[in-house]
């Protein structure tokens, strides 16, 4: 059987996690949800259900991820002892993959923005108008 890696901290565990959680539609989302929403009373709602709904999954996935010390495709099969929880696992992956894609176009598009700009600020137009076609 393979060594896999494990965190050396707990800290890093918890940034890792955090930074899992957050991801890049609550970093965009969430300031406008708020002061379009309602402000204070949107937040409130917001943390009930972060805690509600979230924490009780993530900690699902890491009493999972202990106990089967495996992918979660094999953890998820073994849990459910049919193909069922394959599927499941399997279909898990196929989303973050997705999301992986979402997020390389939504970076690309960053930098593309942040090369125009850079562009401007040098003054060199022509180039800046080939940067974005």
């Amino acid at each position: 059987m393979a060594i896999r890696g494990e965190f050396s901290s707990r800290i890093g565990f918890v940034l890792a996690a955090a930074g899992s959680a957050v991801g890049l539609g609550n970093i965009w989302g969430f300031p406008t949800k708020v002061a379009s929403n309602g402000g204070a009373a949107f937040v409130l709602v917001y943390l009930l259900l972060a805690f509600v709904l979230a924490y009780p999954v993530l900690m699902a996935e890491l009493i999972i991820g202990r106990h089967s010390r495996s992918n979660m495709v094999d953890a998820l099969g073994r849990i459910s002892g049919n193909f069922v929880g394959r599927a499941v696992g399997l279909w898990g992956c196929v989303t973050v993959s997705l999301i992986l894609a979402f997020y390389a176009i939504v970076g690309g598009g960053m930098l593309v923005h942040f090369a125009d700009a850079a562009v401007n600020l040098v003054g060199m137009q022509a180039a800046s108008e080939w940067l974005l076609t």
